[in-house]
């Protein structure tokens, strides 16, 4: 009978040694796949921009490790996502150097449209204007090109204000997008005007 009650109670002492493993292991696995979240979420953004593949890649592994949470297996879990904030501080690193380079880029894109395209809206402007003092247009440009070149250099203004104001704003992705967009539609204008080529951007 003694020999019963003492192997009853190794037994209940190693279903609760297991349970208390079991939750020790469950709370470090939760703890380390919150701070992994939190983590990833403040640099979400950023990521999915500059990194998109290496994002997702750790955004699968914080989901499998809260997979096997769910199914209860703790262990599995907790090895899963102890390297999870690690992980994810890493990547943090990987797109602020990302991004640091992308802006550089954008800057220097920046500084060659911003020296350039205003020789250009003056090049067409200068030419509007002495077209318009003509009492016949040139051969090949007709009243319709005129009007038409007229109006994409209304359009090119108001888009080199606005890529002006973007960049003033800090923001240089859209700037340089716009800047791009004016040198679009000034080459096109210049093709309507004769006008042999556009300064080099």
């Amino acid at each position: 009978m003694y020999a019963k009650s003492l192997y009853s109670l190794v037994i209940l002492a190693f279903v609760a040694l297991f349970a208390s493993a079991c939750s020790h292991y469950k709370e470090q696995a939760q703890a380390a796949i919150a701070q992994a979240e939190t983590a990833l979420e403040a640099i979400s953004v950023d990521a999915q921009k500059y990194l998109p593949q290496k994002y997702q890649e750790v955004e699968d592994a914080i989901t499998a490790a809260k997979a096997s949470l769910d199914k209860g297996d703790a262990k599995d879990a907790l090895a899963a996502a102890k390297d999870l904030p690690a992980q994810v501080a890493a990547l943090g690193t990987e797109v602020a150097a990302a991004k640091q380079q992308a802006i550089a880029t954008l800057t220097d894109s920046w500084n060659s449209l911003s020296a350039d395209l205003p020789k250009m809206v003056e090049a067409i402007q200068s030419r509007v204007d002495t077209l318009s003092k003509s009492k016949k247009l040139p051969k090949g440009l007709d009243q319709a090109s005129f009007d038409a070149a007229k109006s994409g250099l209304d359009e090119i203004k108001g888009l080199w204000s606005a890529a002006e104001q973007s960049f003033n704003s800090g923001n240089i992705e859209d700037a340089v997008a716009k800047a791009n967009a004016v040198q679009q539609k000034g080459t096109e204008v210049m093709g309507l005007l004769g006008m042999k080529s556009a300064p080099a951007a």
